[in-house]
């Protein structure tokens, strides 16, 4: 039940809910939002890099290599053909498609973005027009079905990471500087003909339908807007619905994900290791994140962000429209690292209770709310569910009784609820320009406490909004 004073008239309800209707949206405007409508609803998401890398884990020739470990060729200054014979290491007894995706469903995770084939080169499926994969492996399995096969059970949903730049193809240019094969017998267009022909094998429906295309590697020279723009057509050609980055071309800024200039192919952008400060206006967007500090698993890299830290990001992503697909570097076993789960378990814990809060939601309405951060929905009705994601629980006065000021909205509230605390009753008090809510004393999570507040019309707070994509 909720007890509201002081109500805003019902002429000046109307004109919140009667704000300024947004113009129709074109033809391309309605096909990509088909298109991005279960990534707009999911959220957040698992990133998996996973390769040859594993089998170093960050060292080579009993010595430790600086910098990432799926980079190892690269900061290792290893030759191509030095590195290519791990190849015949390769054997991840312990892997268990069904038990990664039981990982991520128990975090909360809707979908799996899995490197397909990293810088190195190395093909985690049965490739026909390369023996540089798995199935030439003593492990021999194709390592993409059985990951696929296990998201169909599971229910959800499969996308595809692939790199553009590849160190060990023949064709592909420019050389490493420890690669001693002549530049001069490489042929770059071959090498293109040779990575479409892959990416064909990958939407060929084998491995089911696939929800994302996720370049990498686009920033070498070698690499042009035009076959950015020829590549996203190539690949659209192939799956009409599938959702592209925007490094299949020149199109990202840095690690900030969107270059802002010109038009660029790819449907969203892509911040690494960040989150934007207001999120990105206009476009949708996804922040991609390790747990620790490399994507491939490393031995020596103990890291770790703590799960409170990651939960958190996850509110704030969400409150600024993105989403956040957080990195696991299985072991070369193929077993997820224990770290990374006993993580991801208590991301999931807090998903349980507080999971709508995330899901299907859209960019704050506040700029910076002093309590944490906020994330809506649409109602039926014409009413908006504001979800306060309270990062800093306020300090009871006399320890019997609490409350929470939202500043600066002028809806009428007409229902209030506790995430995680179902035997509380709130109550809503007209304060000032703003709201007074009742809270519990104590925080019912310590790391970010929900409430959901349900208001008449579009939310309005006579403050700058953050793009609801």
């Amino acid at each position: 039940m909720i007890i509201a004073h002081c109500a805003l008239s019902l002429v000046t309800v109307a004109s919140l809910a009667l704000q300024a209707v947004p113009p129709q949206p074109t033809a391309k405007q309605q096909d990509l939002d088909r298109r991005m409508g279960w990534f707009r609803e999911a959220r957040f998401g698992m990133f998996i890099h996973w390769g040859l890398y594993a089998i170093p884990g960050g060292q080579w020739k009993g010595a430790e290599v600086s910098g990432a470990g799926e980079w190892i060729l690269q900061t290792g200054r290893i030759a191509p053909l030095d590195y290519m014979p791990l190849q015949a290491q390769f054997n991840p007894v312990e892997f268990d498609g069904d038990e990664w995706v039981r990982i991520a469903k128990m975090a909360g995770q809707k979908y799996i973005v899995i490197t397909t084939k990293h810088h190195d080169g190395f093909a985690l499926w049965d490739s026909r027009v390369s023996s540089f994969d798995v199935t030439a492996t003593p492990f021999k399995r194709d390592i993409l079905k059985e990951l696929a096969d296990a998201c169909a059970r599971g229910g959800i949903q499969l996308c595809f990471y692939h790199s553009i730049m590849d160190w060990t193809h023949g064709d592909y240019l420019p050389k490493r500087e420890c690669d001693a094969r002549n530049p001069e017998d490489a042929d770059f267009d071959r090498y293109v003909g040779y990575m479409k022909e892959q990416l064909k094998e990958l939407l060929s429906g084998r491995y089911g339908k696939i929800g994302i295309l996720w370049f990498d590697g686009e920033w070498e020279s070698t690499w042009t807007h035009e076959r950015g723009l020829d590549l996203a057509k190539y690949v659209r050609s192939l799956d009409p619905d599938i959702i592209i980055n925007n490094r299949v071309d020149k199109g990202r800024n840095g690690m900030a994900g969107l270059n802002g200039e010109g038009e660029w192919a790819g449907d969203y952008g892509t911040p690494e290791q960040e989150i934007p400060a207001t999120g990105i206006a206009g476009s949708d967007w996804e922040t991609c994140m390790t747990m620790n500090d490399t994507w491939g698993w490393k031995q020596s890299d103990t890291n770790w962000k703590s799960a409170e830290t990651m939960i958190q990001m996850l509110c704030d992503i969400a409150s600024k429209g993105g989403n956040f697909l957080l990195n696991v570097g299985p072991q070369p076993d193929g077993r997820i690292p224990a770290a990374s789960i006993e993580r991801l378990a208590r991301i999931g814990t807090w998903m349980e209770t507080n999971g709508e809060a995330i899901y299907g939601t859209a960019a704050s309405p506040f700029t910076a709310p002093p309590f944490g951060r906020c994330t809506q929905k649409r109602l039926a009705e014409g009413r908006t569910r504001l979800y306060l994601h309270v990062f800093e629980w306020p300090i009871s006065a006399d320890g019997a009784t609490n409350s929470l000021v939202i500043p600066a909205l002028k809806n009428e509230i007409v229902a209030v609820r506790m995430l995680g605390a179902t035997s509380f009753v709130s109550s809503a008090t007209r304060l000032g320009d703003g709201w007074s809510i009742s809270i519990p004393v104590i925080a019912p999570d310590s790391v970010s406490s929900v409430i959901a507040v349900d208001v008449v019309g579009i939310p309005a707070t006579g403050e700058p909004k953050v793009s609801p994509h």
